[in-house]
């Protein structure tokens, strides 16, 4: 899988002044290794945070520059790091990377890992100096074993090089990292469940608060980011914080570039290093082609399946997670799925429903029951057997699964679908109601007469 196998050759044009993230891709698709990697400036911004710059810099700067969590929900990164302690006696921190990746149509961390594993190595780095933690752990998705492998052939190198292990760089900091693989539940998304997953436990999202920064791996401070948003930390600690934020386009809140794509039946299904602030349209025509011949756009989701579907008269909103609001969902992960006239919306919405299900963790109420719930429903109404109300009662799962009704977000991004589809396309809902002439009524039974 290469990045430029994805799109047109004439719309892949990457420099290291327009694409930080991509600009060191090899035309082959294979992985850039170490000495390839310092031949494009790889690890000049570890030295110069390790040689030039304090360890609170470093957090301002990255807080200066605006860069938001790149794994779906876009929470600023300086403020995160922020929240870890002070105090200078806590020797022992941990920072976590986050490449589960489980969600559906999301495949851009994979292609950083497969393809860029020392840019991630980069990013850790610094982000460790930054916040003080002796060890790192990627925590790996158990089905990309070519990333597995790739990372950790680069964690040697780096060792190698004196770019991790003890007195990087002759700074005195240690820093150790490690590759480990999960078991691929989705579940481990959310931080606190990834963290439980790491030290063997059920991956169950933990109570918050206390958040990780205060209490996480092992009961020490810990601090979880995504794969993408690490990747962001080198070019923005190179190049500064006026130039991050210059590459996004005008009107666009959130800075920098994002790693974008478009799949279904799409000319060409790819991914895309792309500003924020492009339009849906440019990035569904202009990138990915258009439909295909003989296919007409019906729906499309913005980033992944946990967010809600949009029509195409919504393609001019802006991709950055302000502008996708505006129409009515999340930016999600920005990686969207187009989705064709021939789909029938109830067949999947419980394709989908099933998924979201089978991977709750089954800790809370809600969520375990309400889900298996709404699958049960959704094949009724599939199989032309749902009954007068099976709608109503959707739409209040939707309600009673919505955000602050369940211990995590995972019920919430199940349910933004599903609410969407049904607002959308209810007539495909209604069609599978059965008439109620055809629905089996049960004969009444006897009364039982007290004291006969």
């Amino acid at each position: 899988m290469t990045l430029t196998s994805f799109g047109p050759a004439n719309r892949i044009k990457r420099s290291a002044e327009t694409h930080p993230l991509t600009w060191r891709l090899r035309d082959d698709g294979e992985a850039v290794w170490l000495d390839e990697y310092q031949a494009k400036n790889g690890y000049a911004a570890a030295r110069k945070a390790f040689a030039d710059m304090a360890q609170d810099d470093i957090v301002q700067t990255v807080k200066d520059s605006g860069l938001k969590g790149r794994g779906g929900a876009g929470f600023p990164t300086g403020v995160k790091w922020g929240l870890m302690p002070k105090d200078e006696s806590i020797n022992i921190r941990y920072l976590l990377c986050n490449a589960d990746e489980m969600e559906p149509n999301t495949w851009k961390d994979r292609m950083l890992m497969e393809q860029l594993p020392h840019l991630l190595i980069e990013g850790m780095l610094i982000s460790a100096r930054a916040l003080k933690t002796y060890r790192g752990y990627i925590f790996l998705r158990g089905e990309y074993t070519t990333a597995a492998k790739h990372l950790n052939r680069a964690v040697e190198e780096a060792k190698a090089a004196g770019l991790l292990g003890k007195n990087i760089l002759g700074s005195g900091f240690d820093f150790e990292l490690f590759v480990h693989t999960g078991a691929g539940r989705y579940i481990c998304g959310e931080e606190t469940a990834l963290i439980n997953s790491l030290e063997g436990r059920r991956a169950n999202p933990r109570s918050k608060p206390p958040f990780p920064a205060a209490v996480g791996v092992w009961g020490k401070p810990t601090c979880v980011n995504n794969v993408e948003t690490l990747c962001n930390v080198p070019a923005i600690i190179a190049d500064g914080v006026d130039w991050y934020k210059s590459l996004a386009r005008e009107g666009s809140e959130d800075m920098g570039t994002k790693l974008m794509g478009f799949s279904g039946k799409v000319k060409n299904p790819g991914l895309w290093e792309l500003p924020f602030g492009v339009t849906g349209r440019e990035l569904f025509e202009d990138y990915a082609g258009g439909m295909r011949d003989g296919y007409t756009l019906k729906c499309w989701q913005p980033g992944g399946a946990g967010t809600g579907f949009l029509l195409p008269e919504h393609l001019d909103a802006q991709m950055y997670a302000g502008g996708i609001a505006k129409v009515g969902t999340r930016m999600g992960t920005g990686l969207a799925m187009a989705v064709d006239d021939s789909v029938n919306m109830v067949s999947l919405l419980r394709n989908m429903e099933e998924f979201f299900s089978r991977e709750s963790c089954g800790f809370c109420t809600p969520c375990r029951d309400g889900l298996p719930w709404s699958v049960k429903l959704l094949r009724a109404i599939e199989n032309g057997e749902g009954q007068a109300g099976d709608i109503e009662t959707l739409l209040g799962l939707v309600g009673f699964l919505g955000p602050g009704k369940t211990f995590c977000a995972h019920a919430p991004g199940a349910v933004e679908p599903l609410g969407s589809a049904i607002k959308y396309f209810r007539p495909e809902f209604e069609a599978g109601i059965a008439p109620i002439s055809s629905v089996a009524v049960p004969p009444l039974a006897k009364p039982i007469l007290v004291g006969a």
